[in-house]
């Protein structure tokens, strides 16, 4: 009878586990969706509403040459002082994970400035919270310039 039993919770922990990965990819097909969203949003609205759109309230910015910004009213606060007027800001996800607990991830990937005829590129890494409405937004957000610029 023991060994019955030990099959049979064996073959539910199997199903279980199957079940739990298609989850999670699922998840990060999201989280991965939401990151391109961001994107695009910051290609149509401007990436200070991107950048505060995406936010968690305890979002985090680590910006070259600054301490780092705090929270939801820090990021507003940065993002009121940047005029988006003449650029635009773009990324594209490469790669992403999610959690076990499918409720924390990360995404990076190259993001490309544009202005004028000048192009700067680089890459970027965004940690992402799954809040419990179930939409993913970004903890903490950072990039660097390491491709270098593009004239066209």
């Amino acid at each position: 009878m023991k060994k019955i039993l030990y099959i049979f919770f064996g073959l539910a922990l199997l199903v279980t586990l199957h079940i739990d990965a298609q989850d999670l990819k699922k998840e990060l097909e999201n989280l991965i969706q939401t990151d391109i969203q961001f994107s695009d949003f910051s290609v149509k609205n401007g990436i200070n509403k991107a950048f505060i759109e995406f936010a968690d309230d305890s979002a985090v910015l680590l910006k070259p040459n600054l301490y780092p910004i705090i929270g939801i009213d820090a990021v507003k606060e940065f993002h009121s002082k940047i005029d988006d007027s003449q650029f635009t800001l773009s990324w594209e996800p490469l790669k992403g994970e999610v959690s076990k607990s499918a409720d924390l991830g990360y995404s990076y990937g190259i993001w490309k400035l544009s202005a004028d005829s000048i192009e700067q590129h680089g890459t970027y890494v965004s940690i992402w919270k799954k809040n419990p409405d179930g939409k993913w937004k970004y903890i903490l957000d950072s990039g660097n310039e390491g491709l270098g610029t593009k004239i066209n």
